[in-house]
C-alpha cells in the first residue's frame, strides 16, 4: 500500500505532552521522542501500528497537506484522564530534490521535532497490521529493525516481558544504523533494551555501517556472520516468527543477506514465501 493510499480522514486533534531529544547533542542525527494525548477516548491502537501526521506544506510547493506515517513506539496504556497517549520517535530529516539537486528540510519530521508541550496537531489512523505476539510462549522471535524502525520493537519487547511475562522462546533483536550515534536508546540514560539483558531468552546485536561517517549500507552480513547457522536453524523451526521494521530498502538488503546464507536467491525467496504463507514473516516497512 502506497502512502498516498492512506486516508487523510477522519482527522483527530492531539496535544503534545512532552518532547525530548534522545540522541546525544554531539550525535550526527537528531531523534526526538514525543508523547501525544489524543483528544478522543476511542482512539484504540496496538503494537506495531502507525498514526498519520498532517502538516500543511510550504507555500512555494503549493501548500498541499503532507501526510506521513510514524510507528507507535510504546505499548497502549489506560491513562487517568481516560484519553489515549501515543509515543512517537521522530528523526529530523532532510532530502535532496531529484530535479534541482537542492537540499530541503523534511516537512513533517521538522514540524514534529519543533513542537513544544501544549502544541496541537492533526493525526489520522491508526493504520497497519499490528505485531501479534504468538500465543505460544515458547515461540522464538527474530526482530530485525533499521534506524527508527527499532521503535515498534521497543514496544514489542516491553510487551513480551512486562505484560505477557514468562517468555520461554528466544527473543533475538538485530538492529542497524549508519553510525553508532544514530542508534536509538543506546546511551546510558535511554537504553530501553538494557533492562531486558538479564532475561535468559533475550539477545541484541548491533549492525553498523562499516564506515560510520559515510552513507554505506548497513553491514548486515558482517553482523550475522558468526550467527548464520543459529539464525537458519531458527527459520527452520516452525515455532520461529520473524518481524521486520524500517524503511523499504531494508527488504532488498535482507533478501541479499539471506540469499547468500542459503546459497541462492531462488532458494531464499522460496523459503521466505513459506514463512509468509505460514504467517511467520511480518514486515512493517515505510
Amino acid at each position: 500500500m502506497r502512502l498516498e493510499d492512506y486516508p487523510k480522514e477522519p482527522r483527530f486533534s492531539a496535544t503534545v505532552l512532552s518532547t525530548e531529544r534522545i540522541t546525544d547533542e554531539s550525535a550526527d542525527a537528531e531523534v526526538r521522542e514525543l508523547v501525544l494525548e489524543v483528544d478522543r477516548r476511542e482512539f484504540d491502537f496496538e503494537i506495531g501500528q502507525s498514526v498519520g501526521v498532517l502538516v500543511e506544506g510550504p507555500k512555494e510547493f503549493g501548500g498541499s497537506v503532507q501526510h506521513r506515517l510514524y510507528t507507535v513506539a510504546d505499548t497502549p496504556a489506560a491513562k487517568a484522564k481516560g484519553k489515549p497517549e501515543i509515543t512517537l520517535v521522530v528523526r529530523r530529516c532532510d532530502y535532496i530534490d531529484d530535479y534541482s539537486g537542492e537540499k530541503y528540510a523534511g516537512v513533517n519530521s521538522n514540524y514534529l521535532c519543533d513542537r513544544k508541550p501544549g502544541d496541537k496537531l492533526s493525526i489520522t489512523g491508526p493504520f497497519g497490521l499490528p505485531f501479534t505476539v504468538p500465543k505460544d510462549k515458547s515461540a522464538n522471535l527474530l526482530l530485525i529493525g533499521l534506524g527508527t524502525g527499532i521503535a515498534p520493537f521497543r514496544a514489542f519487547v516491553k510487551h513480551i516481558y512486562q505484560e505477557v511475562g514468562g517468555w520461554q522462546g528466544k527473543v533475538f533483536l538485530l538492529y542497524g544504523a549508519q553510525s553508532g550515534l544514530e542508534l536509538l536508546y543506546m546511551n546510558d540514560e535511554r537504553d530501553d533494551f538494557a533492562r531486558y539483558y538479564d532475561e535468559e531468552t533475550f539477545e541484541a546485536i548491533q549492525a553498523l555501517s562499516p564506515r560510520p561517517n559515510w552513507a554505506d549500507p548497513i553491514a548486515w552480513d558482517y553482523a550475522i556472520e558468526g550467527r548464520s547457522e543459529e539464525i537458519l536453524n531458527m527459520l527452520d523451526d516452525e515455532h520461529t516468527y520473524v518481524y521486520v521494521a524500517g524503511l523499504v530498502p531494508i527488504r532488498d538488503a535482507l533478501d541479499k543477506v539471506f540469499a547468500n546464507m542459503l546459497g541462492s536467491r531462488e532458494t531464499w525467496l522460496k523459503k521466505k514465501k513459506e514463512l509468509i504463507d505460514a504467517g511467520r514473516w511480518v514486515e512493517l516497512l515505510y
